[in-house]
This record gives C-alpha cells, sequence and structure tokens, in this order.
C-alpha cells in the first residue's frame, strides 16, 4: 500500500482514538473544574466499564446487538454509582483536600484494580461487536463500527455540551464550579453536586470504555493509557476547560494514531509528554485556560 492509503489509515485510526479520549478526558476536566479533585483513579473507572460491558455481553442471552445496549446502559450506570459512592463516603470525608483526595483517589485505583482481577481475572478478553459491517475503499477495507464509535462520541459530547450549557443542572454546576460559596449562599447542595459530577466523569468514562471494548479487549490493566493520555489532554487542554479538552484530545489522538502507524507507539507517548512539558513551561493554564 502507497504512503497516501497508509495516511488515510493512520488518521482514520487516530481519529477513533481521539473520539475515545474526548469522551475520557471531558469527564476528567469536568470533575476538575466543578471539584477541583484530581482523580487519579479515572482510568479504572475506564476499565470497570470495560470490565461490566464484557459481563453483560457475556451472561444475557441476548443478541450482539442487544446485549451490547443493554452493556451501553447498565455499565456506567453502575459506574457512576462506583463513583457517587467514592465521594460520599471518602471525598466528602477528607473535605475535598487537594493532597488527601489524590492519596485517597490513587487507593481506590489499586482497590479497583484488584476487585476486577479477583472477580475478572487476569485474562484479556472480547466482546462481541454489535454488528459486522466493512466499509470498502479503494485501497483497503474498514470497519463501520470503528466509524460508528466516532460518531456515537460525538453525539455524546454534543449531549455534555447541551446539558452544561443549556439545562438548569448544568447552570448549577457551573455556578459551584465558579463560587462554590456564593452557590450554597443560594440554596445549591454543594455536596449533591459534587457528588453528581462525579459520577457523570465516571459515567463519561465507563462509556468511552463500552465504544471501545468491542475494539480493544477488556482487562484489568487497561485504564493506564487512557488515564495517562487523559491527564496529557486535560493539562494542554487547560484545566476545567471542555472546549480546550476536545482541542487537545483531537491533537494528542490523531498525533498517536499517526506516530503510532508509521513508527511506535512508545514515540506517540513520549512525544505527547514532550509537549506537555512544552505547555507547561510556556503556557501553564494550557490552551484554552484561565490564568489564576
Amino acid at each position: 500500500m502507497s504512503f497516501g492509503p497508509f495516511l488515510l489509515l493512520a488518521v482514520l485510526e487516530g481519529t477513533v482514538m481521539a473520539a475515545v479520549l474526548a469522551l475520557t478526558a471531558v469527564g476528567l476536566s469536568l470533575v476538575f473544574g466543578v471539584m477541583r479533585v484530581v482523580n487519579v483513579a479515572h482510568g479504572e473507572f475506564y476499565m470497570l466499564g470495560a470490565v461490566l460491558a464484557w459481563f453483560v455481553t457475556y451472561y444475557l442471552p441476548f443478541p450482539p446487538l442487544l446485549a451490547w445496549m443493554a452493556a451501553l446502559i447498565i455499565a456506567p450506570v453502575l459506574v457512576a454509582a462506583v463513583a457517587a459512592l467514592t465521594d460520599v463516603l471518602v471525598l466528602k470525608r477528607l473535605k475535598y483536600n487537594p493532597e488527601a483526595t489524590i492519596m485517597a483517589t490513587i487507593g481506590l485505583l489499586y482497590m479497583l484494580q484488584q476487585a476486577a482481577l479477583t472477580v475478572y481475572g487476569p485474562d484479556a478478553r472480547p466482546v462481541v461487536a454489535p454488528f459486522e459491517w466493512r466499509i470498502q475503499l479503494p485501497w483497503f477495507g474498514y470497519s463501520g463500527y470503528k466509524l460508528f464509535v466516532v460518531v456515537a462520541a460525538i453525539l455524546v459530547l454534543m449531549a455534555v455540551w447541551w446539558v452544561m450549557t443549556r439545562t438548569k443542572a448544568g447552570l448549577i454546576m457551573r455556578a459551584t464550579q465558579v463560587d462554590r460559596d456564593t452557590a450554597q449562599t443560594f440554596g445549591i447542595n454543594v455536596n449533591r453536586v459534587y457528588a453528581g459530577t462525579f459520577a457523570f466523569g465516571g459515567a463519561l468514562a465507563a462509556v468511552a470504555a463500552v465504544l471501545i471494548v468491542p475494539i480493544q479487549q477488556a482487562h484489568y490493566l487497561m485504564g493506564h493509557d487512557p488515564l495517562l493520555l487523559s491527564f496529557i489532554v486535560v493539562i494542554i487542554g487547560g484545566l476545567g476547560s471542555i472546549r480546550g479538552t476536545l482541542v487537545a484530545a483531537v491533537i494528542i489522538g490523531l498525533s498517536d494514531g499517526i506516530i503510532s502507524m508509521f513508527f511506535s507507539p512508545t514515540l506517540a507517548k513520549i512525544i505527547a509528554t514532550l509537549l506537555v512539558a512544552l505547555v507547561l513551561v510556556f503556557r501553564p493554564q494550557g490552551l484554552f485556560g484561565a490564568k489564576a
């Protein structure tokens, strides 16, 4: 295959990665933007969504499409419940102290990993794709499901934007983000907002995992790369900036896909980390973040 079609294939793969990465990173960005909490266990919410998707599709006696649709509902709801309980039982008791919450979410990371290892096992297991469809291009065939992942991620991100900008819940979240004390003075239940935001962020990570798990097998250690790349995206885009997160996700996703295709995934991670270092040196608030 010549360079042009090979580049097109790399761009398609990078687009799929960018779409899933945007979903995962937006959840992380929302949590930090509203709560000022760095959730180190965010990658494990992603892993938990993938593992739960495998359980649902494996044990429900439905056709692949119906089983996958059930997983797309059940897994994010269960992950959101785990995240909400974490906020109520752990983070709230720590009064959202930055250092304490980082240590607590590191502990949660290992707890979720070991729970998945105990219940799910060490093996990587595939989830059957909801449909089999290939687009035949002049140079190669490409998975229709991967293109569906991109479209589905865009629709979910549009729904997140609508919730944050056009609904009362989004207004309350943004008000809490701007000034917690003033929001509380106006009768907003900040503790409920925090629990809902943490659950919302975890659910977005789980949705991303359910979308990608028919392409990448579910494994109890699969949360590492999404966590690293999500932090890279959030730092480059600007902490708490959803717009910046989306732009950075496209940049990192496409560059990772293209560099991984032509060179190696390790080089792609090195370049992404170098880009973070440059941003921290020359623009610490990120591309779209506000100065303190």
